[in-house]
C-alpha cells in the first residue's frame, strides 16, 4: 500500500476494515527503521510542499459576463450532489505550459490534461475534451479569476453547464481541486519543464490520485465512487 502512495492513516483505516488493525504511527515508525537500514518506503510519503506562485498572467481576453459563485446554486457548497466540478491550472517552468486540472466535489474525482499553454483557447479546448465523456454529470464548474478562463461561455454551451467564478484570493473556495493538486505535486515537481513530462506519466499520476482512498469518502476511492454514480 505504501508503494501505492496511499499515507499511513489511509492504510491503517483501510486495514481496520479488513480486520487487520494496526496503528499509523506504528506505520511511520516501520518507515523510519526501513529509511535507517537504507530502504526507499519514505520516498513513497507526500512531502510537505509551498503553494507556488503563478507568476505573470499571460496576454489574454478578459472574463466577460462572469458569473459570481454568489449566484450559484446553494446545494453546491454542501457537496451532497453529484456532478459539481472546480477547475484550476498548474503551471510548470515558465513558457512550457500547463496542466488543466478538475475536481468532482462530492467523489473528489480528478481529471487532468497538459497543455501548451495557458491560453484561454487551450485550456477551454482541454476543458471541454476532459469533461466531454461525463456530460450528462457536470452541473456546475467554479473556476479562479485567471483569464485562462475567458472563454468560459464557449465551455459552458459544449457542456450543457454553468460556469461561475470564486471570489479574488479565495482559493478555500475551490479548496478540494487545491488539495489534489498538491498531490499532483508529487508526481509532477514545481517548476518541472512541462514538455518533458510524457502523457503516460499524467495518466499514471492521474490514476494514482484517484485510486488514493480518502478520508472524507470514509476510506473508499473517489475513483470507484464516481463511477457507481455515473453508472
Amino acid at each position: 500500500m505504501l508503494q501505492l502512495d496511499w499515507s499511513p492513516e489511509q492504510i491503517s483505516q483501510v486495514l481496520r476494515l479488513m480486520k487487520e488493525p494496526v496503528s499509523h504511527e506504528w506505520i511511520y515508525r516501520y518507515i523510519a527503521r526501513d529509511k535507517r537500514r537504507g530502504g526507499k518506503l519514505y520516498r513513497h510519503l507526500r512531502q510537505g510542499h509551498k503553494r507556488y506562485r503563478r507568476g505573470k498572467v499571460e496576454q489574454a481576453p478578459t472574463i466577460k459576463n462572469a458569473v459570481s459563485i454568489d449566484d450559484r446554486p446553494a446545494i453546491v457548497d454542501s457537496r451532497e450532489r453529484f456532478g459539481d466540478w472546480e477547475i484550476d491550472t498548474v503551471l510548470g517552468l515558465h513558457g512550457t505550459g500547463s496542466i488543466v486540472t478538475l475536481l468532482e466535489r462530492k467523489t473528489r474525482f480528478y481529471l487532468i490534461k497538459k497543455v501548451n499553454s495557458k491560453s484561454a483557447a487551450d485550456v477551454t479546448k482541454a476543458t471541454i475534451e476532459l469533461l466531454m465523456p461525463y456530460k450528462a454529470h457536470v452541473l456546475t464548474i467554479t473556476a479562479d479569476n485567471g483569464r485562462e478562463f475567458a472563454h468560459h461561455q464557449e465551455i459552458a454551451e459544449a457542456l450543457d453547464t454553468q460556469v461561475y467564478f470564486a471570489h479574488p484570493y479565495r482559493s478555500c473556495e475551490r479548496g478540494a481541486n487545491e488539495n489534489a493538486n498538491g498531490l499532483l505535486r508529487q508526481y509532477v515537481k514545481k517548476g518541472v519543464d512541462l514538455r518533458l513530462v510524457s502523457d503516460e506519466l499524467i495518466e499514471f499520476a492521474q490514476n494514482r490520485i484517484n485510486y488514493r482512498p480518502k478520508k472524507c469518502l470514509k476510506f473508499k476511492q473517489p475513483a470507484v465512487v464516481f463511477h457507481q454514480l455515473a453508472a
